[in-house]
């Protein structure tokens, strides 16, 4: 079995989660349930949808790989009723630009710090762009109960 570079393995695991992603505000029955919200739901699964492609464009496309990307980090929230068509064809970017940044990245920079202190303390690239994985996949876990909750 071939050895993966671990920019390799996240570039994958990033595809598979934004595959899913795609899947999920694909599969609402009633296409307006995907901006709603109710009770202690404060975001819409629309909006965090929107947040996580921003997320990564701007972290990993733009800091990482200078794609020029420039974030509306208040539109990612404040937007409603974007089309579907749309966010499916944002999700396809942010796989090509993710793919492209991680392959041309040089493992040596996984132990730099990241450019941007995000958190108010230093972290190495390689930490946040596997924090930014758990943030992917956390975001997409409330989408999918998002769904089956109000969906119905």
């Amino acid at each position: 079995m071939e050895k993966l570079r671990i920019t390799e393995i996240l570039a994958q695991l990033f595809k598979r989660d934004l595959e899913k992603l795609k899947t999920e505000i694909t599969s609402y029955k009633d296409e307006k349930k995907m901006w709603e919200v109710s009770g202690d739901i404060k975001n819409s699964a629309g909006n965090l949808c929107l947040h996580l492609l921003g997320n990564l464009q701007h972290f990993i496309g733009t800091t990482l790989g200078k794609s020029g990307y420039d974030r509306n980090r208040d539109a990612e929230f404040s937007r409603k009723n974007a089309p579907v068509e749309e966010m499916q064809k944002e999700i396809d970017e942010t796989i090509i630009i993710i793919k492209k940044t991680l392959n041309e990245l040089d493992e040596k920079r996984l132990k730099d710090i990241y450019p941007i202190n995000v958190f108010g303390y230093e972290m190495t690239t390689g930490f946040f762009l596997t924090h930014l994985t758990t943030h992917l996949s956390y975001h997409l876990g409330q989408i999918n109960y998002h769904r089956r909750l109000l969906d119905k």
